[in-house]
């Protein structure tokens, strides 16, 4: 079970700058630790608590409809870099019959637009996006439904995740996690409590997965 931003492709710099953007946009401020604090949360939950910029959910959907061109319009002028190894590990998985989802707070549409440029689509078999969930993450309804679709039990599955939100949801659906310290430090990592750190998918390969499956059991 993949989380996307931060675990398959780097785009924290593009979400933050589409927010900058958007705050230009309405007149609105942002507080320095805003995208740290929102980070792998749904805009549903990022715009009325963490901005605090309005509660009205037909506002709330606008704004966050807006973020998301905004986002990908960055992505689609510059480009988004992949986090290094990951198109490597996700073939090692599909040549071992591992199946794979993509279990995110982010919109399907950003997803479906990066994976149409990708060469590596096809090793995920489910993609659970925000509007495929009603609870965001740290409720583990993400992970659940990406299980459930994948036709597997929570405790036979793995979590791949960068935000402590998403950590705290693997943990809740009774999988494993392991953490990817691009968006946060491992010592922030670490009180999570996950399986293992990596700094990213270099020199980790699907029998290293089947190891930590076998050592943690």
């Amino acid at each position: 079970m993949f989380d996307w931003d931060g675990v398959v492709i780097d785009s924290s710099k593009a979400h933050e700058e589409s927010w900058e953007l958007l705050a230009e946009e309405e007149g609105k401020s942002l507080s320095t630790d805003h995208f740290r604090r929102g980070f792998g949360r749904k805009n549903q939950y990022i715009i009325p608590e963490i901005l605090q910029w309005t509660e009205d959910p037909e506002v709330i959907e606008r704004l966050g409809d807006r973020k998301e061109v905004l986002y990908r319009s960055i992505a689609a002028e510059r480009g988004i870099d992949l986090i290094p190894g990951i198109e490597e590990f996700l073939q090692s998985l599909k040549e071992m019959g591992i199946t794979c989802a993509i279990g995110s707070s982010t919109p399907r549409k950003n997803v479906e637009t990066i994976l149409e440029t990708m060469d590596f689509g096809n090793c995920f078999q489910a993609i659970v996006c925000a509007e495929d969930v009603t609870q965001g993450k740290p409720h583990p309804e993400v992970f659940l439904t990406g299980a459930t679709r994948l036709n597997r039990e929570p405790q036979n599955c793995i979590v791949f995740e960068d935000a402590v939100f998403g950590l705290r949801a693997a943990k809740a659906s009774g999988m494993k996690a392991i953490a990817i310290s691009t968006t946060n430090s491992v010592d922030v990592l670490n009180a999570c409590e996950p399986e293992l750190i990596l700094e990213n998918f270099l020199n980790f390969t699907a029998d290293d997965l089947g190891k930590l499956f076998l050592t943690t059991d």
